[in-house]
């Protein structure tokens, strides 16, 4: 499965730079396959814009991979996003990634079917940020996935309807990310995909630190907390 991830050193991989090593990602690994029991378990991973959510989701999933192949797969709450064609139809350009540009109902529905429907495929959408679009269909959960790790911005947020998803979570990993490295990989991660420095740091600095704001508000309440480089 390809994930698109925060923006790396030019000629690096995601997986060549574990950013959260408290407990080390083997360890981390073990964990999550422990959350496996009679119902499929559903590892959420919350963090801020630029926290390196889906990269850390992708070397998770590398590690648990290695100790049981075929036992998970990761997806994104960021399949939800509105449509851009929706979103310009509602005057919320300027603020796209904010909380009120995802089909929350979407995505508890879809929480909700990957943690019952266990014995057929199920069909998530996905982000590509390329395009800047949704796609349907295009990331696959079989009846052999018992643990699937979700990363998303909102999987904390206590205000309706988004206060249903952590019922629906097995348990939910916050990622403190140091705020100077997180802007800059945001930075960056805007600018690899059109934006020019100064409307990237505008964007950092805008609504994306806005919605920063209300992750960190709820983030400490998660079960487990990794700290960006241990610190």
């Amino acid at each position: 499965m390809t994930r698109t991830g925060d923006l790396p050193p030019a000629g690096s991989k995601p997986s060549d730079i574990p950013l959260y090593t408290q407990p080390s990602l083997p360890d981390l690994a073990e964990s999550a396959l422990r959350l496996i029991g009679s119902q499929r378990a559903i590892l959420g991973i919350v963090g801020e814009p630029g926290a390196g959510k889906s990269t850390f989701a992708e070397q998770l999933l590398a590690e648990v991979s290695a100790l049981q192949p075929g036992i998970a797969t990761a997806v994104s709450m960021d399949g939800f996003h509105l449509a851009q064609k929706v979103i310009d139809s509602r005057g919320q350009s300027a603020t796209k990634g904010a909380i009120d540009t995802f089909d929350a109902h979407g995505f508890i529905a879809m929480l909700r079917r990957t943690r019952d429907e266990t014995y057929h495929t199920l069909w998530w959408p996905e982000f590509r940020r390329e395009i800047e679009e949704p796609v349907a269909g295009a990331a696959e959960i079989t009846p052999q996935h018992r643990l699937v790790i979700v990363d998303g911005n909102f999987l904390l947020v206590t205000t309706p309807p988004w206060d249903q998803v952590r019922s629906l979570l097995t348990e939910t990993w916050f990622l403190d990310a140091n705020p100077d490295a997180r802007r800059d990989r945001l930075t960056r991660r805007y600018v690899q995909y059109g934006f020019s420095t100064n409307s990237a740091r505008a964007k950092v600095n805008g609504i994306d630190e806005r919605t920063s704001v209300t992750i960190r508000r709820t983030g400490y309440g998660a079960d487990l907390i990794l700290t960006e480089g241990g610190r």
